[in-house]
């Protein structure tokens, strides 16, 4: 069994990296590979939510340390976030299963588009709102992302980053670093809603995987906090997007009784999608670099 705790910690370790550069990704990468193994979808999510536990704290701590964090943007993204996360995964263990299974795989392949074509085509799904600067916005951003990360298994990044991209001056790792601290306590509390149908899932949590998933995620979160801002953003998050998109469009496609030989098909063809596109993102790494290298003339922060 130590080889599927490893495969589990490589995975892990794999999603904090992306999660700990990017601000999103830990959460529908672990979703993803559980619901894949036939995990119910309350399972899946209170796992993902443990494991977030240990790997946010860490990362969330580094990304303060390192002066990745600010405290307004944090507190006002963190409460909000919190308090639905607790709703939506109260609401998740009172779903039948099969129900619950198709809605997560649903809600993955929506954001996994998110992130797709936030990194592979530049374009935010999230618009940004009228007077969207001022910080009367960033609590219902916080709010939508806390329900949507306890009902999809993770979603908290890809809702919360972008938004706070669009709508904020912060430069990039302040809003990484205040998304993934702010991250602990979603976790936190949507673990704690989890808790209120602890007899439910007593007899589907994989804890294996949890452990392997904690395992990687902690080990690499230091590093990703360190690298956050280096990295190719953009290809990274594409082929992550890509990940998300291809696994949990084979689950609807067989859940709609797609034939499994077009669906293999369906999914060749994603595979080489992504890659292509993935390739050609590199150009707005390239565009981000030069924009950063260019000496600023004033960034003011309105959040």
């Amino acid at each position: 069994m130590m080889w599927l705790f490893a495969v589990f910690a490589i995975a892990g370790g794999a999603a904090q990296l992306v999660d700990g550069t990017l601000g999103m990704g830990f959460g529908v990468t672990s979703a993803t590979i559980l619901l894949s193994m036939g995990v119910s979808a309350a399972a899946a999510s209170a796992a993902t939510h443990a494991a977030k536990l240990p790997t946010t704290f860490v990362s969330g701590l580094t990304h303060w340390r390192r002066g990745n964090v600010d405290p307004a943007t944090f507190l006002r993204i963190a409460v909000p976030g919190a308090l639905t996360a607790f709703v939506g995964a109260v609401v998740l263990v009172n779903l039948s299963l099969a129900a619950a299974r198709t809605w997560m795989s649903g809600l993955l392949l929506v954001l996994g588009m998110v992130i797709f074509l936030r990194f592979g085509f530049n374009r935010r799904l999230v618009p940004a709102p009228r007077r969207g600067h001022t910080a009367w916005w960033l609590s219902p951003i916080g709010a939508v992302g806390g329900i949507v990360d306890s009902l999809g298994g993770g979603g908290w990044g890809p809702v919360v980053t972008p938004s706070l991209m669009t709508v904020t001056d912060h430069e990039p790792r302040k809003v990484v670093g205040s998304v993934n601290a702010a991250e602990f306590f979603v976790a936190l509390f949507a673990s704690a809603g989890f808790l209120t149908g602890a007899e439910k899932l007593e007899n589907d949590m994989p804890w294996f995987a949890v452990l392997g998933l904690v395992a990687g995620g902690v080990v690499v979160a230091p590093f990703a906090a360190r690298l956050a801002g280096r990295l190719p953003h953009h290809v990274m998050g594409t082929l992550v997007g890509g990940l998300i998109l291809i696994v949990n469009g084979q689950v609807l496609l067989l859940a709609a009784g797609v034939a499994a030989s077009v669906t293999w098909w369906v999914m060749a063809a994603a595979v080489v999608a992504t890659g292509v596109v993935a390739k050609g993102s590199h150009v707005y790494d390239k565009a981000e670099r030069a924009a950063a290298s260019t000496p600023p003339t004033g960034i003011s922060s309105q959040a």
